[in-house]
């Protein structure tokens, strides 16, 4: 099949390009100290038969962290992020996973190496079966599985442009089966750069055949995990490559399919016999050692190679009858992975001239590249000793392969612990969403982000589907109750008629008549806000009256937030947020209002820009607590105090910036859950209940918490919010957190959470 020509057509162009990645990345878990770890898998991941992303493979100590399908390389790193943090955090905090393809020093006895326990007991059979055909010690090596797809549009441009097929899925195929065989051939060129297992660690051959090392891959040579020299299977059309491997587990020489073994894959269906009815869909690359230099054990610019590399070995021509071509690859890829890893390479001229190869295929195709990625190659060609496996040994040398897997695989848990209440990946995302996001993955959903920016993600378990907004906007609630919570007049009609004590006051759509009623609000204690706005945006409270210059400045700064204005009368008493799940109140906070400590040296400002150094201070809920910003309205709120913020406090002296205690606006959470009596939650259920809410948040003023909810005047019900935030109840800047993102999930998925995991 010669592509060339279909290549460089213009058409082709804008899909080049363009492409679906996946990773299955394989670690062992050790301590941080290097060791293989004793412990069962962390109970706090969901069932790892069902888990679409953090698996076991066949080792207890051996995770697998699965990627889905991405469309961009950018997305595929945000989801290894993703994962990585969720695994780390999942895991017992004094565990971390190895960054090497070569295990940790292993047990002296064979027998003490773990098989998974996994609930399937034909997985453990069919452990137990690769333990006693291969041994255990070779299924502790690990690596990278990268899945890929050509886009499909470019894949049936190219069918278009050809007259040798006739029936597109066999085209696919093709298309699938000529990269496959001509990486086959030329996978020792990946080897050569970016192989990275140049020595074994304690106990790996134990007395069994070894190589001289150190090498470039042992993981990629003979010694590594391969099958047995029996099994043959051919890649010169589909039909025959199942057949094959069909007749493979008829004979015994495979147990089943998956113990096929080989550097690539065809991938189509969910099984090998699916690829008779079904196109080569993908193709999976199965010889990638971990680089232990990335956190994810793969660099973005690996991937990138690897996209460029297979255009390249669709483009170019196979020189032999398929069989032998692979076979002459099988040779090369053996000699290249046992040649040292500063040597010079016996196939330099062969890379050579493939680099200049590729080159050309790039200018001729007008492929939108850097040439940084080529540049590197031909450094690492030049340099053995910048190639993966080089950089490896000699680190190693100067301390040793135990001691510089322990130093980078602590640098990746320390950054995965760093900010343990972000999600590394999405954090441009709301915290409140992260959280979520965590939850979601750690439990074993499916995750789909269908809109970053809106926060918009479908879950799935099984066939139930659910599509989540904000992290807590679900189907539990319908489409009228949240436009009823978001209105606050509605709100406050339907809650007083139930019988719920809420603040009296007026609605104005007009600023010269809201100018104009000062008289009636000038010696009251009274709130100006927006109607339906939230975040305590566009809030100003008057304890005790105002004047007219400062009720008209109010008033201008709530219809900056919002068409129609509220002034009600101020509710004295200390306000509390009620988190609603269902029928249950899973969280209480009392929101501080922003506010500094004096201490007779500094300034207001200087206080603020101290507190804010916090690294739990952030901005636009990417973190549990806003930082504190010395506007108008914080101005104002120092004015009324007496205060400048260049005022310097005495030692002690609490000063308030807000009159509202929003977490938005710079305020402190302190969870009080616990010391709330069942009455007050219950009046909160009912008050959600009367809005038809299955998850709100009420805001709720009590003058004093020890008195029952039944006493005259004790409490007022001030606000319902349809999208409350739940990062500061699950990170609270004192007090105990509240999962409540893990409320919303068995809300949603009760009989799955419950039944999957913790």
């Amino acid at each position: 099949m010669n592509v060339k020509p279909i290549l460089t057509n213009k058409q082709l162009k804008p899909y080049l390009l363009k492409a679906r990645y996946g990773v299955e990345k394989e670690s062992q878990r050790v301590t941080k100290a290097g060791d293989l770890v004793a412990t069962d898998y962390p109970k706090t991941l969901g069932n790892r038969s069902f888990h679409p992303y953090i698996q076991t493979d066949f080792a207890e100590t051996q995770m697998e962290l699965v990627t889905p399908i991405t469309d961009s390389i950018t997305e595929l790193f945000d989801w290894l992020a993703a994962i990585h943090d969720t695994a780390y955090r999942s895991m017992d905090s004094e565990e971390m996973l190895w960054p090497m393809s070569m295990p940790p020093a292993l047990p002296e006895v064979e027998e003490n190496i773990v098989i998974a326990k996994l609930d399937n007991f034909e997985d453990v059979l069919y452990r137990r079966f690769l333990a006693m055909s291969y041994g255990r010690r070779k299924q502790m090596v690990s690596g990278i599985h990268f899945n890929f797809e050509f886009d499909d549009e470019m894949v049936r441009k190219m069918f278009e442009l050809q007259d040798e097929y006739k029936n597109y899925h066999q085209f696919k195929s093709e298309v699938y089966l000529k990269v496959t065989r001509n990486y086959l051939h030329y996978r020792w060129f990946a080897t050569y750069f970016f192989a990275a297992s140049p020595l074994s660690g304690p106990h790996y051959f134990n007395g069994h055949e070894r190589p001289e090392e150190p090498v470039r891959s042992i993981r990629n040579s003979k010694y590594g995990y391969q099958n047995h020299d029996d099994v043959k299977v051919t890649y010169r059309s589909v039909e025959e490559y199942v057949a094959d491997i069909q007749q493979m587990v008829e004979e015994g020489k495979l147990s089943e399919e998956k113990e096929f073994y080989a550097p690539v894959r065809l991938r189509g269906g969910k099984s090998v016999a699916d690829l008779a009815n079904k196109p080569v869909r993908y193709i999976e690359l199965r010889n990638i050692d971990l680089d232990p230099y990335q956190p994810y054990g793969i660099s973005k610019e690996e991937v990138e190679f690897f996209h460029i590399f297979m255009l390249f070995l669709l483009w170019t021509d196979e020189k032999a009858e398929a069989d032998e071509w692979v076979f002459q690859g099988d040779q090369l890829n053996e000699l290249v992975s046992l040649e040292s890893p500063l040597s010079q390479t016996a196939c330099y001229d062969e890379a050579q001239k493939l680099l200049a190869e590729i080159r050309s295929f790039v200018a001729q195709t007008g492929l939108n590249v850097s040439t940084e990625i080529l540049d590197h190659l031909e450094e690492m060609l030049e340099d053995p000793a910048k190639t993966l496996a080089g950089r490896i040994y000699l680190a190693s040398k100067e301390t040793s392969q135990k001691e510089l897997a322990v130093q980078q695989g602590l640098s990746y848990y320390r950054k995965a612990w760093q900010a343990p209440y972000q999600l590394a990946g999405f954090t441009d995302m709301e915290l409140s969403t992260q959280i979520f996001l965590f939850d979601a993955i750690q439990k074993g959903l499916q995750v789909e982000v269908l809109d970053r920016q809106d926060q918009f993600l479908k879950l799935t378990a099984q066939d139930h589907t659910e599509y989540v907004k904000n992290g807590n906007m679900t189907s539990k609630d319908t489409y009228i109750t949240p436009l009823m919570m978001e209105n606050k007049t509605v709100t406050k009609k339907l809650l007083q008629r139930a019988g719920f004590k809420v603040p009296q006051g007026k609605e104005f759509t007009d600023k010269k008549a809201a100018y104009s009623s000062y008289e009636e609000f000038r010696d009251k204690g009274i709130v100006v806000k927006p109607k339906s706005t939230n975040y305590g945006l566009g809030i100003t409270v008057f304890k005790d009256g105002t004047n007219e210059k400062d009720y008209i400045k109010a008033i201008d700064t709530a219809f900056a937030e919002d068409s129609s204005v509220l002034v009600e009368e101020f509710l004295a008493g200390t306000e509390y947020r009620f988190f609603v799940v269902g029928d249950q109140v899973k969280a209480v906070l009392l929101r501080v209002p922003a506010n500094v400590s004096g201490d007779g040296k500094h300034s207001i400002k200087e206080l603020v820009d101290r507190k804010n150094d916090d690294p739990l201070r952030g901005e636009n809920h990417r973190t549990p607590l806003e930082k504190i910003h010395l506007g108008q309205s914080e101005q104002f709120v120092l004015q009324e105090q007496g205060y400048q913020i260049d005022s310097i406090p005495n030692q002690g002296e609490t000063i308030y910036l807000r009159d509202n205690s929003n977490v938005s606006t710079g305020g402190d959470s302190i969870d009080m859950t616990d010391a709330f009596t069942d009455d007050y939650k219950q009046i909160a259920v009912e008050v959600a209940q009367t809005l038809g809410a299955a998850i709100c948040g009420i805001d709720m003023i009590i003058t004093d918490i020890n008195l029952p909810a039944s006493s005259s005047d004790v409490y007022g019900i001030i606000e319902a919010n349809f999208n409350p935030m739940m990062h500061m109840h699950c990170y609270p800047f004192e007090g105990k957190g509240r999962r409540l993102t893990m409320d919303i999930l068995k809300l949603l998925y009760p009989d799955f959470i419950q039944r999957k995991g913790p």
